[in-house]
């Protein structure tokens, strides 16, 4: 049985991770007869969106607490991953993928990768593990792997550039399809950065997922 690291990065599209992705991938990691562990930042969020209004509202929220939503608890600091006990590692998107796992969001080309999110990440592609990366969160594979490393985020020209910009090679893709870099090992689908409806965003995940446990 196959045993894959997730990293979460809060409860929410707008602050964290989104969690139609989140479930989608738990759900086809599940289904295809895959194990998964939680693991998430043990720190504070960038900021809090209220998101009935999308506004930015007061006070703080700890990455760890609000990923513990989605994983009903069982989810354990990302400073304890330990890339040797899994076979692959998968990342669902959400704007905390830009906002608290790196700070791509404000930064774009110029963003940094938070120290813990990029030594585990760093970790699997040292062992020449499988890694998947949805939505948003493939801005962080130019910072993990080599020059001209081939990923997606969909069609948006913007964020290509800036993949492009930090070393990746942005390849276009649709929104039920996924881009892999087999020389790499890494694979990556657009999801809600195209995804119209949660079925969209489905046909994606699940192929990212199958395609994951096979390599």
């Amino acid at each position: 049985m196959k045993n894959v690291a997730v990293i979460l990065s809060g409860c929410g599209v707008y602050d964290g991770t989104e969690i139609h992705e989140a479930v989608l991938c738990l759900l086809h990691l599940t289904k295809q007869g895959a194990r998964y562990q939680c693991f998430a930042p043990d720190k504070a969020q960038h900021h809090v969106v209220n998101h009935l209004t999308g506004e930015e509202q007061s006070g703080t929220r700890n990455v760890l607490e609000e990923s513990a939503r989605i994983a009903r608890g069982e989810i354990t600091p990302l400073q304890e991953l330990d890339a040797s006990r899994f076979d692959a590692l998968l990342l669902p998107g959400g704007f905390g993928a830009a906002k608290n796992l790196c700070d791509f969001a404000a930064q774009g080309a110029q963003a940094q990768v938070d120290p813990q999110v990029l030594a585990a990440c760093k970790a699997f592609a040292k062992a020449r593990k499988p890694a998947g990366y949805c939505c948003i969160a493939p801005v962080l594979i130019p910072h993990v792997y080599p020059a001209g490393v081939k990923g997606t985020i969909g069609t948006d020209t913007g964020v290509a550039a800036a993949f492009n910009a930090m070393g990746g090679d942005h390849v276009g893709c649709a929104v039920t399809d996924v881009v892999e870099d087999s020389h790499y090992q890494v694979i990556s689908t657009p999801a809600y950065m195209l995804a119209g409806s949660i079925a969209e965003a489905d046909t994606g995940i699940g192929k990212l997922v199958k395609r994951l446990l096979e390599m």
